[in-house]
């Protein structure tokens, strides 16, 4: 034993200098005795950052294990048998934490670090799982409704910049000439780069009357471009129709909100109110989805009852649907707005048209229409979004988006990063040279190689994947941008192409030609 009972054992980590012993620091060299309390309280100060840092960590280990816990027990609870925590992957979470906390240049909470974790989790996934704070609830749920202030732009997230999926039609945004696949880098003077979504969308809106500037990068532009535009009440009706030509319907789908099965069946029955028809156009273009029982609904609208719509598969139980037309694949309250519709809707001739902003649940559509033959699919390429999103709450008002299943439609073709062929190639003339398609997308879901798709084989109709995008050459600077297709004007190319095809007279495929008969697709 030595002085005051200390054991000398190189064990115990102790070892003298001098006459005396320093439990502090065990590798401090004997020299002076002034020296060695400088060491010994420099070493008491790392020790004791050390000490924080493990704290740091632990606390973060907690934060991190008590939600994955409570996720593990809410999300999956009669789902399957909880998976196992990784706890080594945790300690290397909890590491990273406990740095952020000790040697970050400024403090940051413990919400902030891990709701941008859980973020960063959710976002790494694809293109369209994302983590819902209260705010993303309730813009959530605005979306579904078709209502609220602002420019009129259905927005995602592409590398960390807001991507342009669709303006709305009749909206500032739609009239100031932005368009699908434009990237938003600026909001007023905010870069949006790293912006999470919900925030940016937040800065678009506001009091109808004020104004907001955005900066926009353009595929094929060599400058970004400026737009000054005034906010407005959008009340987005998602449903138009007319009748084009005496005997001939039009129905504009722009998304698929709350009422659009409804307001798809109420506008059939006003088309047949003045008479029968000899022909129907069904557009879907730029129409970015929605509600997927909203898809079910309008693709049973002109389909026999109980036909196939579309079916799901993931790897939940709750995520193997086949969905049919009948009401209860589309209803969630009151009474069946297809029972009474018009009997010639189910055989009246009748043309999709699609375009590269065609996405999701319009495709749904448009592959149900075309599978059964129902209809002509007329057009482009469409976007290729073939993955189906369910929220799933996690409580205190938050969620997630996440990606539960493929979808598949009636013949068992998967469109994800393919899209819809159509099956008469048309084009207007305004399609950018480079359009964005999930295919394009950093993290899309790929395009499965097994069960549905490999047992249909070479499936009829199957899409080849979009190309990748490539920098155009230089242009020049682009004085005046080119005009916007009103959809269903008597300026519309494509509508005119598929009154051309209802009435047995020649297609042309190209607005730029006006002379070039379009191919039809072999069925």
């Amino acid at each position: 034993m030595g002085p005051q009972g200390l054991q000398t054992s190189s064990a115990t980590g102790f070892r003298p200098c001098g006459q005396a012993y320093t439990p502090l620091n065990p590798f401090r060299k004997c020299s002076g005795s002034e020296t060695g309390r400088a060491a010994d309280h420099a070493y008491e100060s790392r020790l004791s950052m050390r000490d924080g840092m493990k704290k740091a960590s632990w606390i973060g280990v907690g934060a991190v294990l008590g939600l994955l816990l409570s996720l593990n027990i809410s999300v999956f609870a009669q789902r399957e048998p909880r998976l196992p925590i990784p706890y080594e992957d945790l300690q290397l979470l909890s590491a990273v934490f406990g740095k952020i906390k000790n040697d970050y240049v400024d403090p940051v909470s413990d919400d902030k670090l891990i709701h941008e974790a859980i973020t960063g989790m959710v976002r790494g996934l694809d293109p369209h799982s994302d983590f819902l704070d209260a705010e993303a609830f309730k813009e959530l749920q605005v979306d579904t409704q078709g209502k609220f202030g602002g420019l009129g732009l259905e927005v995602g997230v592409e590398n960390g910049v807001v991507r342009v999926i669709s303006p709305i039609e009749d909206t500032p945004a739609f009239k100031a000439g932005i368009e699908a696949g434009d990237l938003i880098i600026k909001i007023d003077d905010t870069a949006t780069q790293g912006l999470a979504l919900n925030k940016a969308v937040e800065k678009m809106r506001g009091k109808p009357g004020s104004t907001v500037v955005l900066t926009v990068l353009r595929k094929g532009v060599n400058a970004p471009l400026t737009f000054t535009l005034t906010r407005e009440v959008i009340n987005v009706k998602s449903v138009a129709s007319k009748t084009i030509q005496p005997g001939y319907g039009y129905i504009r789908v722009r998304k698929f909100q709350e009422d659009t099965g409804a307001d798809v069946a109420k506008a059939v029955k006003a088309l047949y109110a003045k008479g029968p028809l000899k022909g129907l156009v069904l557009d879907l273009r730029s129409d970015p989805g929605g509600l997927l029982n909203q898809a079910v609904a309008v693709a049973a609208t002109f389909l026999h009852k109980d036909a196939l719509v579309v079916y799901t598969d993931g790897r939940t139980a709750d995520s193997h649907m086949r969905l049919t037309a009948s009401s209860e694949n589309y209803l969630r309250r009151g009474g069946d707005y297809l029972s009474d519709l018009p009997a010639g809707i189910k055989t009246v001739p009748m043309v999709v048209i699609v375009d590269g902003g065609t996405a999701s649940a319009s495709e749904i559509v448009a592959g149900a229409l075309q599978d059964h033959k129902r209809a002509t699919i007329l057009g482009v390429q469409t976007f290729g979004k073939g993955s189906v999103q369910t929220i799933l709450p996690l409580g205190n008002n938050t969620g997630l988006k996440l990606t539960t299943a493929r979808y598949y439609t009636p013949s068992g073709r998967s469109i994800q990063a393919k899209g819809i062929v159509p099956d008469i190639a048309v084009d207007d003339g305004r399609e950018p040279m480079i359009r964005i398609r999930e295919a394009n997308l950093v993290h899309h879901l790929d395009v499965p190689g097994k069960g549905a798709d490999a047992k249909s084989g070479a499936t009829k109709g199957a899409a080849a994947p979009a190309p990748e995008t490539k920098a155009q050459p230089d242009r020049g600077q682009i004085d005046v941008l080119p005009p916007r297709i009103e959809f269903g004007s008597a300026e519309d190319f494509q509508l005119k192409q598929a009154m051309n095809f209802l009435k047995g007279s020649p297609v042309i495929a190209s607005a730029k030609t006006e002379t070039t008969p379009a191919q039809s697709k072999t069925q």
